[in-house]
């Protein structure tokens, strides 16, 4: 499931980033999330082209969500593809994934609208999870407000896979948006502490004091663990949710958990196709310097544009 060593480029991303370890503390995250916008200001420094942006609000739950909309140098109307960001539930942005999202949008040629959502521990389960389905519900009933077709896909990395793919589940179980894909990108689900990967590769990019500290702060209450709309790997039944690709990394510590969900969807009878990079690291697809982040991205907005297809 991994290869016998990083890939050299990720290597170099995984030291660069080992300069600023993620703090364990409310008072050390409030510090690492102001210091966030200077370093994204750099590392986003001539992004990707794509047709246009446009900065603005969708109404969540418990107030407007920040949100960012991407859309192709083409003539519309695009298929959407909603976008959560990772980050342990804890950190993220727009800005943390816009490398992302206009990769995603250019290979696509899908209108990318990526979304902020409430995060933790200020707003524990389930909040991101509410804030998350609102905007797929959104998305999905204002397609004139995104230059939309009406073709409607959730994509999302690390914790926001998790959060993907629970918006996927609820709009199954729901009777909610009918959804043409889920990509979930080493989505944050399934983890046990005795899995193989967390055991071999905790460490890498995500320790294991890491996954503690984002679950301490997301769950809140270790009832809320056993949900299938904090976790989707605990649901009964995932038979009705829209058709995925999933993604993991050979030395990621959330690897064996994202393949576990796509073995899941194979035995519910969901069309998914799985893809391990082995020599990859957990968050590779952000790493612009990354010449596999490049193919990796390429390779998920083609499935994202075939299954979006059509009117």
């Amino acid at each position: 499931m991994n290869a016998d060593a990083i890939d050299p480029q990720a290597k170099a991303a995984v030291e660069r980033d080992a300069r600023f370890p993620l703090p364990h503390s409310r008072w050390g995250v409030k510090l690492a999330r102001l210091l966030t916008g200077p370093i994204m200001r750099v590392r986003n420094r001539n992004p990707p082209a794509v047709g246009r942006t446009v900065d603005g609000t969708v109404p969540g739950p418990d107030g407007a969500l920040d949100a960012r909309l991407y859309l192709p140098d083409a003539d519309g109307p695009f298929p959407t593809v909603v976008f959560f960001h990772g980050g342990g539930f804890v950190f993220g942005s727009v800005a943390t994934h816009d490398w992302l999202c206009r990769q995603l949008t250019r290979e696509s040629g899908c209108a990318v609208l990526s979304v902020d959502y409430r995060l933790a521990p200020e707003h524990p389960f389930p909040a991101a999870v509410a804030d998350a389905y609102a905007a797929v519900e959104w998305a999905a009933d204002n397609p004139d407000a995104l230059a939309g077709t009406g073709r409607v896909a959730v994509a999302g990395d690390s914790a926001g896979g998790a959060l993907a793919a629970v918006a996927a589940l609820m709009a199954a179980e729901r009777d909610g948006p009918a959804l043409a894909y889920q990509a979930l990108l080493y989505p944050g689900v399934g983890v046990d502490p005795e899995q193989p990967s967390v055991r071999d590769h905790a460490g890498i990019v995500l320790d294991e004091a890491d996954l503690d500290w984002f679950a301490e702060c997301y769950y809140d209450d270790e009832i809320h663990r056993r949900n299938p709309y904090a976790d989707p790997t605990n649901a009964g039944d995932v038979s009705g949710v829209a058709p995925a690709t999933v993604v993991t990394a050979g030395f990621d510590p959330l690897r064996d958990g994202g393949r576990a969900y796509a073995e899941q969807l194979v035995r519910d009878g969901v069309p998914m196709r799985y893809v391990n990079y082995e020599a990859m690291v957990h968050g590779f697809m952000t790493l612009r310097e990354v010449d596999r982040a490049l193919e990796a991205v390429a390779d998920v907005a083609d499935d994202l544009a075939d299954a979006l297809a059509g009117d």
